[in-house]
Order: C-alpha cells, then sequence, then structure tokens
C-alpha cells in the first residue's frame, strides 16, 4: 500500500513543475480555440475585391440586358436608328451600315417588309422588332405613286473629290468623327494631296471598313502632280516622294547610273534594303516613259 501512494507524492520543486505544464496545456488550448478559429472568420481583402468585381460586372450585364429589352419593347421609327441603339435591338455592324447608306440617299423605310429588303436582318430578328415599329401617318398614308422607287436606291452616288473635301464633309460618314477627318486632312497636306485611295490606310485609326465607307462617298479626281520619270528623275525629286528617305532615293539613283536605264518599277527589288512593301505607294509618284 505504501508503494502504492508513493507514486502520488511529489517534491515541492516537481509539484511546480507539474502546475506550469497544466498552465501550458490551458494557454495552447486557449490560443486554438479562441485565435485560430476567430482568425478564420476575418474577411480576406483580396478576396472581397475579387468578389466585389464579379458583382459589378454582373450587374453591368444586367443593366446591358434591361436596357436591350427596354429598347426593343419601346416603340420607335426605324429610321433613326443610330450605332449604339443598333447594337442593343442586336443588328450586325453590315445591317447598321446598309441602314444609314440607304437614309443618306435621303430615302425612307415605310414599312417592317421594307426594313428587312434594306438592313437583311433576318425572320426571326424582324419578327421581335416590327411590332415596335412606329412610322409617321404622313409616311403610312404615302401612296405608291410618290413613293420613291427601288431603282433609285441601285442608282450610284455620284462621288466627291477627297482633295478637296473639308473636314466637316469627311465627318459625313459613318465612323468618321471630328479627330479621324482632321487626321485625313492633315495626312493630305502632308502629302501634297491624296494620289491613290490606298493611301488612306496609311491614316492612324483609319479601319479598312471605315475606308471601304469612305470610297463610297469620295475618291480622288485630281492629281495633285504628274509622275516623274524614274529614269530622269534627279537626287533631290526622288526624296521628295514621302515613301523615300534620302539613303533610298541615293540607291535608286546608282542602280539606274549601274542598270544604265530601268524598264520595270518591280527592278528596283534588287535593290538592298529597299522597301518593297511600299512599291505600290512609290509608283503612284514614278513612272517608265515608254519612249526610251
Amino acid at each position: 500500500m505504501k508503494n502504492w501512494k508513493s507514486h502520488f507524492v511529489f517534491t515541492r520543486s516537481q509539484q511546480n513543475g507539474i502546475f506550469v505544464l497544466v498552465a501550458i496545456i490551458i494557454a495552447l488550448q486557449g490560443i486554438y480555440f479562441f485565435i485560430l478559429f476567430s482568425s478564420e472568420d476575418l474577411p480576406d481583402p483580396e478576396e472581397e475585391k475579387i468578389v466585389t468585381e464579379m458583382q459589378r460586372t454582373v450587374d453591368s450585364l444586367k443593366q446591358v440586358a434591361a436596357e436591350r429589352d427596354e429598347v426593343a419593347v419601346a416603340p420607335f421609327n426605324p429610321n433613326f436608328i443610330s450605332d449604339y441603339k443598333g447594337y442593343l435591338l442586336e443588328l450586325s455592324v453590315a445591317e447598321i451600315d446598309r441602314l444609314h447608306e440607304f437614309r443618306e440617299r435621303d430615302l425612307w423605310i415605310n414599312s417592317a417588309e421594307e426594313f428587312q429588303e434594306v438592313t437583311g436582318v433576318s425572320d426571326s430578328l424582324l419578327k421581335i422588332l416590327a411590332p415596335s415599329f412606329q412610322f409617321p401617318n404622313f409616311r403610312r398614308n404615302t401612296s405608291e405613286e410618290n413613293r420613291v422607287p427601288k431603282k433609285a436606291f441601285l442608282t450610284p452616288l455620284s462621288k466627291a473629290d477627297i482633295n478637296t473635301a473639308t473636314a466637316e464633309d469627311l465627318q459625313r460618314v459613318n465612323g468618321i468623327g471630328e479627330k479621324l477627318s482632321a487626321r485625313i486632312v492633315k495626312y493630305r497636306n502632308s502629302l501634297g494631296g491624296f494620289r491613290g485611295e490606298v493611301q488612306l490606310n496609311d491614316v492612324y485609326g483609319l479601319s479598312p471598313e471605315v475606308v471601304e465607307r469612305l470610297l463610297l462617298h469620295f475618291e480622288v479626281q485630281q492629281w495633285p502632280g504628274e509622275r516623274l520619270d524614274i529614269n530622269k528623275v534627279n537626287l533631290m525629286q526622288l526624296t521628295g516622294i514621302p515613301y523615300l528617305n534620302y539613303e533610298q532615293a541615293r540607291a535608286i539613283v546608282k542602280f539606274r547610273e549601274e542598270a544604265g536605264e530601268i524598264k520595270s518599277l518591280e527592278e528596283l527589288g534588287q535593290i538592298p534594303n529597299f522597301p518593297l512593301e511600299k512599291l505600290g505607294r512609290i509608283a503612284l509618284y514614278l513612272s517608265i516613259d515608254q519612249k526610251n
């Protein structure tokens, strides 16, 4: 019995050690339950930011959908559809362009059938939009004799000279605003006038689609100068061509002297580092005199 009790008899230092050990265990458990668990409940700022951005995106998409539904339901005159409204109505870019080109001829759409004929919209989309079409009474009551014949739509427009067009004239083309029209005029002035339609592709910010639309109304009617005979042109005249620098002009003169005569502009491709991608534009300024 004494041996059994001896297992529970501790010295003063042993009792202090046991007390410290118990205190450490209690402290660790308190940290585990109250600090670690509570820290997991704290929101992560980065996660909150991501969730907020996602929610804003969802709200924005809902707003666009709501606006689209609202525009489609509200009555409107299809003769006055802007680019933005056309987007909300789910019209394609080509369909909107056809409508604008038709209206620029001072022609009017008088029925849902004419709207489909002009724009080329599908039957399913026309079925959705047609109930919202609203034409003025004087348009609905227009007799067949007074309507513009369809043949007028097929008649090509007379084009204006792009070298005499003002910035305001250019802005009448769908897709060209104040900035683009100013750039076109500025680039035209730097060239001394456009010599070919291909030069419009060099205007910064002017997309091929807008160039195509622009050429429906404008063209190069008068050249601002004659082509120079490549076998007679001098060095200074060559450096005046917008697409050639001094080194390239000197290389052409040297090549001509060595060859004796240049019979084709394609021969310029034999010159080292010659900008062949610009040959079509350079050809607007140079020619081959066939009499030589």
